[in-house]
């Protein structure tokens, strides 16, 4: 999470005058002694302390330097260039910033910021009150992304810009049928509650960003947290948190879903999806909806919390959405997470071949638990992932299934003991893991209880949120020749943090990686599948990949261990009858125009037309084709269509309550979830076939 900690604040504003800047209302910000310890304490913490080889020096200065200014203004849209060049002296001294603890500078860079953030606010403001004309006529485009521009050179081109900007906010708001004196209503409401957010900023708040900037020159998942962030974290990883059940980072002005933790009510809800932005928060069934385009983070996360029972309403642009104007309203009810939502649970499939049925086990593992109080309480019979998927294994043998399919999928990873003991039910003792520390020293994790679990044809089901001790399961059971990975390529989380406390707030710091025992990190590349299947995920929007500054894919010496077999032998059968099987498969056919289509709608919208009408025809036109696809899909599947492309998210939301309510129709019941399921199982049964008649 490139900007996790960071203060990400959308309207930024620019001069008045071009000749002055104007005075900051209230005291400004200015960094205690506490801030200055803790900065000295985290700068020893890089050089010393992380994995990498950190020197912060005058080549590191320019690049936190330029960090900070993309922190503040990432779409050179407030900022100009003589306030930036007034700041020149920090391009190289922010090294000397940070160790020293001397932030004057800094928090001056930040009282200039915020100078002009107000008196854009108050010019926004005042153009609303004085008659903003919505006219949508004309040629005019809105550049989408901006990173990257250069910063405008005076006054007049940043208002030519906010007047776009400001005409863009309210045709997306009058396309979603408000009213002249709505549209002008919601604006003024949320431009005030920016401009009071923003004139109760304190001192913490600029430290906070600084250090997102200082820190985020390093790696994605080094990070500093306050005192009040701290607690956050600590309630999290309790899993005690009373929510909705998903990670959320900040991207640019928005709050983007980074995943859902499973068992959780969005899990479990289905209509919020990973890299879904989040523009509003509401309580309750009528509550209501706070905009939170440019709130900070951890405000956000505070609306979003509450007690377990209560509603909340999400007002969010769907990851799949072109057009940043059609968001939807999802309804989340409000729970804790508890293990046995967590827990690992299996199928037996049932595939129809010319010789007859046969069974295929299939065994969801949402995630790698395990009850450390009872475990280190001694208790004989603590609950965790190995021991459940013993279990569920003991099942499916009983049910005389011919191959088990593993499922990662969304698994984002958690405790490392239990990905090292699931891999033991899979080979007689043998490594599992590399961890190589930030002085080289190599750690080797593995398996040492003798005897399997199950010996049988296996394979391993991952899309792009397998992370972590997903993938390291995955690589494991690849490198070792033990079955076949199956789906898209995984998230690429090789890196491993501790958390530790300063005298002020906490850090967490990257202080190894991960690798394979065949010598190649997990980092960066995940693990690549043996037979690929399409994603909707966009790996340039989730994934270690999308992160600024991740650290480097690599590799280490390889350690003996032995080979189970040879699955590369019937890949091209494998592939073969893979896909002779999917091109008759409706939602394999979907999943594979619809990410197509995607990518070429995101390739082509880098502006947005002012035009009404014209703005209109290119949502009709982008929407239209979506629908078709999912039409088609349903068609094909004997379901009814559906009128516009938002109802895929309620359909999916009312069969996931279904489910939750006792159906038992899971051939109908998320149809593109299970297609995958289902050739997962008949790529097992295949390669159960092949091997056994070898």
């Amino acid at each position: 999470m490139s900007l996790t900690a960071a203060i990400q604040r959308v309207w930024i504003l620019c001069l008045l005058s071009a000749l002055s800047v104007p005075a900051f209302a209230g005291p400004s910000p200015s960094p205690t002694d506490a801030q200055r310890q803790a900065s000295v304490e985290i700068a020893e913490s890089l050089k010393y302390g992380h994995y990498a080889d950190v020197k912060l020096d005058d080549t590191w200065s320019q690049r936190a330097f330029n960090r900070l200014l993309d922190v503040l203004d990432p779409q050179r849209a407030y900022l100009l260039k003589r306030d930036v060049t007034a700041f020149d002296d920090l391009r190289n001294s922010i090294d000397e910033a940070v160790s020293e603890g001397q932030l004057e500078r800094v928090y001056a860079l930040y009282e200039r910021y915020q100078s002009r953030l107000e008196t854009r606010l108050e010019w926004l403001l005042a153009q609303l009150e004085n008659g903003f004309s919505f006219d949508y006529t004309g040629n005019e485009r809105l550049l989408i992304d901006r990173q990257g521009e250069p910063w405008a050179g005076n006054q007049q081109a940043l208002d030519r810009l906010w007047q776009k900007r400001l005409k863009n906010a309210a045709l997306s708001l009058s396309l979603s049928d408000q009213s002249n004196q709505e549209v002008k209503d919601t604006l003024v409401d949320r431009y005030q509650g920016q401009l009071a957010r923003l004139r109760q900023t304190n001192s913490e708040d600029v430290f906070e960003l600084f250090m997102a900037a200082v820190t985020g020159t390093v790696d994605p998942h080094t990070e500093y947290l306050s005192p009040r962030q701290g607690e956050s974290f600590d309630i999290q990883m309790r899993l005690s948190l009373e929510g909705i059940g998903a990670l959320l980072q900040t991207e640019g002005e928005y709050v983007k879903v980074s995943s859902l933790v499973p068992g959780g009510p969005a899990d479990k809800g289905g209509a919020l999806q990973p890299a879904d932005r989040i523009v509003g928060v509401g309580q309750g069934e009528s509550g209501e909806m706070v905009n939170v385009v440019g709130m900070r983070l951890d405000d956000v996360v505070e609306l979003i919390r509450g007690p377990k029972g209560t509603t909340v309403r999400l007002d969010v642009i769907p990851a799949k959405a072109v057009d940043v104007t059609r968001s939807q309203v999802v309804k989340i009810v409000r729970d804790t997470v508890k293990l046995e939502d967590q827990a690992a649970s299996s199928e037996v499939i049932e595939i129809e071949r010319e010789d007859g049925k046969h069974r295929i086990g299939v065994i969801d593992i949402p995630t790698f638990y395990v009850d450390f109080d009872a475990w280190q309480a001694g208790e004989e019979d603590y609950r965790s992932s190995t021991r459940d998927v013993a279990k569920e294994i003991a099942n499916l043998k009983a049910a005389n299934v011919e191959g088990i399919l593993l499922d990662l999928r969304n698994n984002g990873g958690g405790a490392l003991q239990e990905a090292n003991s699931l891999v033991g039910l899979f080979i007689d003792r043998g490594p599992t893991v590399q961890v190589r520390d930030a002085r080289g020293r190599i750690s080797l994790y593995g398996d040492t209880d003798s005897g399997v679990a199950y010996d049988g044809p296996l394979g391993v089901l991952v899309n792009r949120l397998s992370a972590s001790a997903s993938e390291i399961l995955a690589g494991a059971i690849q490198d070792y020749d033990r079955g076949l990975v199956i789906g898209s390529q995984t998230f690429g989380k090789g890196t491993v943090q501790t958390l530790s406390d300063l005298s002020h707030g906490q850090l967490k710091l990257t202080r190894a990686k991960f690798y394979r025992v065949s010598g190649e990190s997990t980092q960066l590349r995940g693990v690549t599948p043996d037979i690929s299947f399409p994603s909707l995920v966009d790996p340039e929007m989730i994934g270690e990949s999308s992160l600024d500054n991740a650290l480097p894919w690599d590799t280490v010496r390889a350690v003996e261990y032995r080979d189970y077999g040879n699955p590369e032998r019937y890949l091209s059968t494998l592939k073969a009858r893979h896909q002779a099987r999917i091109a008759q498969d409706p939602n394999f056919v979907y999943l594979e125009e619809q990410s197509a289509l995607i990518k070429t709608l995101r390739d082509q919208q880098t502006t947005v037309s002012l035009n009404r009408e014209q703005r209109q025809r290119e949502m009709d036109a982008q929407e239209s084709e979506q629908l078709a696809l999912e039409n088609r899909r349903r068609q094909a599947l004997g379901l009814d269509p559906l009128e516009d492309w938002t109802q895929t998210r309620d359909s999916a939301a009312q069969q996931n309550t279904e489910d939750d309510q006792g159906d038992e129709d899971d051939e109908t019941a998320d149809p593109i979830d299970r297609a995958q399921v289902i050739e997962g199982s008949e790529i097992v049964l295949d390669y159960a076939r092949l091997s056994g008649a070898s």
